[in-house]
């Protein structure tokens, strides 16, 4: 099963926009300056984010059919939100695990016609009840549903009836989940259409990315939307020359692969050689391999 480039680089994408959000929330006390743009992208990113969890719970499932696995890929994700939280108390990688074990963990044993009318209901109730939490369970579901039923294709029809949701709610004065729902929409399936994969590597170091935006964010302290766009732009620059440069070099980024290692108990190759790691929910098209390894095995 070959790796899904355009899905490393929308959560890559993904990246972008909560370390933009994440900085403009850290700004005490936020400034007028800026205020309606940055409404364009706060709460967008995040259910892109949350959906993607979900695909990628389903794909890993795919590889490797063991929920003992599984369940222990999401405690060892816990133990990372436990610091994270504690750094930067209401990040997601915590309420994110528990979510996989409550919420996609029991999904997986469920008929596969199920699961997108489950994540149709939960969203919908999140939107009525104002609640990220049930949201992210919602979203959970609809990225298991996805791969269940073929996987996340971009759609022509989906991504122009988004935008016209999206343009309403904007400008018709509309906000709260059902706008940032229409524009993480909008924004994943342009996207998609685009394929831009210069942010593949910041997705495929999506955990290290996020993790470490975070020390940045508080070391910089920025007060001004001004300060906000810079130091979102130069630590996105940055984390995009450090990512290309690892990966070319190494199949995992840092916290990745210490996360595969704990999941697997056991030391996981990380160098980029010709030898495959049976393990991965994915192979990398473009790292070398010998040329008696077959190209698509997982």
């Amino acid at each position: 099963m070959a790796r899904i480039r355009e899905l490393d680089a929308l959560r890559g994408f993904a990246v972008c926009g909560i370390m933009l959000v994440n900085t403009w929330q850290h700004v005490d006390p936020r400034p007028a300056e800026g205020a309606r743009l940055m409404g364009f992208a706060e709460g967008r990113f995040y259910p892109i984010f949350a959906f993607l969890f979900g695909v990628s719970f389903a794909l890993f499932l795919r590889a490797h059919d063991d929920r003992l696995i599984m369940l222990r890929r999401l405690a060892v994700l816990a133990l990372f939100g436990v610091g994270h939280w504690w750094l930067t108390p209401g990040e997601v990688l915590l309420p994110y695990a528990i979510f996989g074990v409550v919420v996609l963990l029991p999904a997986s044993y469920l008929p596969k016609w199920l699961n997108p009318v489950l994540g149709a209901v939960v969203v919908a109730w999140a939107i009525v009840q104002g609640s990220p939490w049930v949201l992210i369970g919602g979203l959970f579901l609809l990225g298991l549903a996805c791969v269940d039923h073929g996987g996340p294709r971009p759609s022509l029809p989906f991504f122009l009836g988004s935008v016209v949701v999206l343009v309403a709610f904007t400008f018709w004065g509309v906000g709260g989940f059902p706008a940032a729902l229409a524009g993480a929409a909008a924004y994943a399936s342009g996207f998609l259409l685009l394929s831009p994969r210069v942010f593949e590597p910041l997705g495929r170091m999506a955990l290290t990315n996020y993790v470490s935006s975070s020390f940045v964010i508080i070391a910089a302290g920025a007060g001004s939307f001004v300060s906000v766009v810079v130091v979102t732009a130069v630590t996105l620059v940055a984390q995009w020359a450090f990512s290309t440069w690892w990966l070319s070099n190494f199949r995992y980024g840092p916290l990745e692969w210490v996360w595969r290692c704990l999941t697997w108990m056991e030391v996981v190759p990380n160098r980029q050689t010709g030898a495959g790691d049976r393990r991965s929910a994915g192979t990398d098209p473009d790292r070398p391999r010998a040329e008696e390894e077959p190209g698509g095995r997982a």
